[in-house]
This record gives structure tokens, sequence and C-alpha cells, in this order.
């Protein structure tokens, strides 16, 4: 065989891998929003910097056994606060890989913010140092409504009844987290993982009342609130096999007060890694996000 028919059959077989491994690697570890409070540690070096590397190990540590998991580091006014959590379906050892991402994007996102909020697509971590004021259980931190709006008849009908779904499942003991598809609808929900069901089913409730609002008719929305999130995705011609909500080129996304944080990683061989990040970027040019998002007020 010539030379370059090896490295052109060579090219083939490795194309699918370096999507796979992009599709695979970039889904659950890819950032949503961030949220940094607007003050930093004090003496961040001398007392701060252990507990918060602690507080992120035993979060770390914990992911491998469970979705959610809450800890404190360190003692009195220099304790700080912690919690991971994973999407229910996330594999054992992907929330482990998604928990400790986030740990180590924090301070590339937020520098030494004294509280911080990092959400990936499959899991997300929060610390606050103590006395820190959250906001409340249904303060709306992060949106994204797609520009693309449905047509046709039976659009709302069938998108309340697969959000019902929703509600439903939350409320039924599933452990706080759903995912599904509702004729050509799919669903996604989950709670904090210490919420109680009844508490759950009206944080879920308050954010599909906001994805309606906010998103009207779009053909995809995530609602991120402080304490549980919602998305959809429409589907018109019937839900693919194996999928996962997704948003189309012409998406737009909304953080409440914060500066825009866009970060696309990009791994892979030489030529056909140039290749695929050309298409990602070209893709990336129709999609615009806007956000105003600022941790804790």
């Amino acid at each position: 065989m010539e030379p370059f028919q090896s490295l052109l059959l060579l090219l083939i077989l490795l194309i699918p891998a370096v999507f796979s491994t992009v599709g695979s690697s970039s889904d659950y570890n890819d950032l949503v929003y961030k949220g940094c409070a607007n003050q930093d540690f004090q003496d961040f070096d001398g007392i701060y910097k252990q507990t918060l590397k602690n507080l992120f190990d035993t979060l770390i540590s914990q992911s491998s056994a469970t979705k959610f998991y809450k800890a404190t580091s360190g003692d009195g006014q220099s304790a700080i606060n912690g919690l991971s959590q994973c999407r229910g379906d996330l594999s054992n050892s992907d929330c482990v890989n998604c928990v400790k991402k986030a740990s180590e994007m924090s301070e590339k996102l937020c520098g030494h913010a004294i509280a911080v909020r990092i959400q990936l697509n499959g899991c997300y971590l929060r610390y606050e140092i103590a006395g820190f004021r959250q906001g409340s259980v249904t303060e709306l931190l992060y949106k994204v409504c797609d520009s693309t709006q449905a047509s046709g008849a039976g659009f709302d009908d069938t998108l309340n009844s697969a959000l019902d779904e929703i509600t439903k499942s939350v409320g039924s003991g599933n452990s706080g987290f759903y995912t599904g598809e509702y004729e050509s609808v799919y669903v996604r929900g989950q709670c904090e993982g210490d919420l109680s069901s009844g508490d759950c089913v009206n944080c879920v409730k308050n954010a599909i009342d906001r994805a309606k609002s906010e998103c009207g008719t779009s053909i995809s929305a995530q609602i991120y609130l402080q304490e549980c999130y919602v998305s959809y995705t429409y589907y018109p011609s019937g839900v693919p096999t194996n999928t996962s909500p997704s948003f189309s080129s012409g998406s737009v996304g909304t953080r409440k007060n914060t500066q825009k944080t866009v970060a696309i990683i990009l791994g892979g061989a030489a030529g056909i890694g140039l290749g695929i990040a050309c298409l990602l970027f070209t893709k990336s040019i129709f999609w615009k996000k806007t956000n105003p998002y600022q941790y804790g007020g």
C-alpha cells in the first residue's frame, strides 16, 4: 500500500475515535455557568488555601460513592462550607472526574473568591466562607433559551405534559432526579440532594414556570435556580435514540449579573484535531451567550 494511502486509511480510522473522545469528554465536563463572589479571602495563602484544598479533596473523594455530598473544612469563622452534586445518570467514575474538573475550574475562573459556584453539564460544585448569605431557593441563577421557536399546533400541550413528568417523578422518591422523554420532548430535572420531596416539587414547579415565562415557545431551554434545575429539548421528528438535551446554534443564554464566560477545551490528534476545532469554532460563531450573574449578591 502506498504511503499516502496508508496515511489516509489511518486518518479515516482515527476520525470516529477522535469525535467519540470529544463528544464524551466535553459533555459532562463542559462549563454551563460560573458564579463568583466579588470579595476575596483575606490572607488566602495563610489560612484558607489548605482549608479549601481539604474541602475539595473531601468532595472529590466522596463523589466516588455518592452523587451528593456536603462538607465543612476548618473551624469557626475560618471554616469553609461546600457541596458537590452530580447528575443522577452519571457513573461513579464520571462523577469523580466531573467534581474534580469543577474544583480545578474554581480558582481559574474565580480566583480566591470567598464564595464560588461552578456548574458543569454533569455536576456542580459550590463553596462559601462561614456566614456567607445564600440567595433564595427559587432565585434564577442562569437560563438558556433557544432562539428557534416551535411552530405547529400541540407544542404547548406536549411540552406541559413532558415537564409534568419531571414534577411527578421527583415527588415520588426518585432521589430528586429525572430524565426521560414524552412524545417528542426530552426532559431533565434535578433538585439539590438534601431537599425534601415537597420542597423539591415546589422548586421544580418554579423552574418550569420560569422556563415558560422566560423562554416561551423555544424548542429548548435550561433553567437553573438556586436548588434545582430543569431542561427540555423538543424534537419535531421524534427524540433520537441515545440522546440528551442539546441546543441549536441559535441558543441565547442569560446569567444574572456576571461577566461572559465561554470555555471550550479540545484535545486531539494533529491535523484531525485541528479540523474538528475549526468545525467547532465555525459552529460557535453562531452561538452567542450573554450572562449577567454574580454569586451571592
